[in-house]
Formats: structure tokens, C-alpha cells, sequence
């Protein structure tokens, strides 16, 4: 699912950073002006909600650079189907997780205790539309499109690139079966200098 190329910012409270990070269809605008915060996780779940809501992301282009400027641009569609038959209060909430200025934003409490988000608040119990469930897939389909795109890149490279990462797959493959498991991409990994958390390891596996 579309979900799993999320990444997440895991800011602290109070803490600012620079570095540009994020998948581009979740990126918050001040993470693009390298100014941001814990807000930034907000927005990015703010995306995911319109997503699951909908079946599509809030800011499309034909390549990143063209998702990072309809995401500064800012203008998010509640017009086109599914909206006009979601909850007013369902929409309130994805506008006010997808405030551009990140002091207007709702905080991770308020969020929670939102009333369509709380246990005993007004969220609908009707099934999601099938349509939804339909534009999901495209989304997905989208994504491994890009896969295929980068498949063929890899396809082009240079016999010195290739050499390079046959060194590097030979030093992981331990047993030498031609293949890597997650015990062996665990255990190698730092060997080559790259430190990853199990998770994120794990994450890795299930992406190639």
C-alpha cells in the first residue's frame, strides 16, 4: 500500500531541522523551505487522511519537482468526488492538518481529540465508497510504475557501477545463495556503514 513509502519526520517538539526529507506526496511546505518542526508529522498525516478519504493525494505532478510546487502552491481540492459526500467534519479536519502555515496547524492533541476522530465523536459508519477503493489502487499502480522506471535505469548503468554493487551484494550475501535475507541485511549493513534500526531494515526488505 501506498502508505508504506511514507516517511516521517519524528520531530521533537521545540527542535527545528533543515535537511530536506520525505516522500514527496507527503512533504510539508516549510520541510521544502528547510525550516520545520513537529508540525511537519501533522501535515504529513494530514496527507495520508485526504489519501484514505479520497483515493488520490491532496498535490499531483509529473515528477517531484512538480509535487513540491503544487505543495507550496497549496491549494487542495475538496470539490471534486468523493468530497461534496464526506463529512463537513471529516473536511475540517484534513483542512485544518493541512493549514500551510504550521503555527496554524493542528498539534497532535487536538487532532485526537477532534470530534470526528474520537471514539464517541460523529465519524460516519458507512462503508467507504467503491471508487475510493478504485483510486487507492491507481495510486499504488503509480508507484510501481516508478519502480519499473527505476528498473530500467539500473538496467543502463556503467559495467564499473555494476561491479561496485556486485561487491557490496556479495559482501551481505553471507551464504552465498544469491539471494539476501533480512538476517543477513541486518548483520551487514553497518559492516558497510549504514546504520538502520531493525524496522527500518525491515522496511527496506519489503520495499525491494
Amino acid at each position: 500500500m501506498m502508505i508504506s513509502s511514507f516517511i516521517i519526520y519524528t520531530c521533537i517538539a521545540g527542535d527545528v531541522f533543515k535537511d530536506l526529507v520525505g516522500s514527496a506526496y507527503y512533504v510539508a511546505p516549510e520541510v521544502l523551505r528547510r525550516n520545520y518542526g513537529a508540525e511537519a508529522d501533522i501535515w504529513s498525516a494530514g496527507v495520508i487522511l485526504y489519501v484514505l478519504l479520497s483515493g488520490f493525494p491532496p498535490f499531483w505532478g509529473a515528477n517531484e519537482q512538480r509535487i513540491f510546487d503544487a505543495v507550496l502552491r497549496g491549494h487542495i481540492d475538496f470539490a471534486s468526488d468523493p468530497w461534496p459526500s464526506i463529512s463537513s467534519s471529516a473536511k475540517e479536519l484534513v483542512k485544518k492538518m493541512l493549514r500551510a502555515d504550521p503555527k496554524e496547524r493542528l498539534s497532535a492533541v487536538e487532532v485526537l481529540n477532534h470530534p470526528w476522530v474520537r471514539e464517541d465523536g460523529d465519524a460516519s459508519d458507512k462503508p467507504i465508497d467503491i471508487a475510493v477503493l478504485s483510486r487507492m489502487k491507481q495510486f499504488r499502480a503509480m508507484n510501481k510504475l516508478k519502480k519499473v522506471a527505476l528498473k530500467v535505469i539500473a538496467e543502463n548503468l556503467s559495467e564499473e557501477e555494476i561491479m561496485g554493487l556486485k561487491e557490496i551484494f556479495k559482501s551481505l550475501d553471507t551464504d552465498n545463495s544469491g539471494t539476501l535475507t533480512f538476517e543477513e541485511m541486518k548483520a551487514g549493513l553497518p559492516k558497510l556503514g549504514t546504520k538502520l534500526s531493525e524496522s527500518e531494515v525491515r522496511q527496506l526488505m519489503e520495499a525491494v
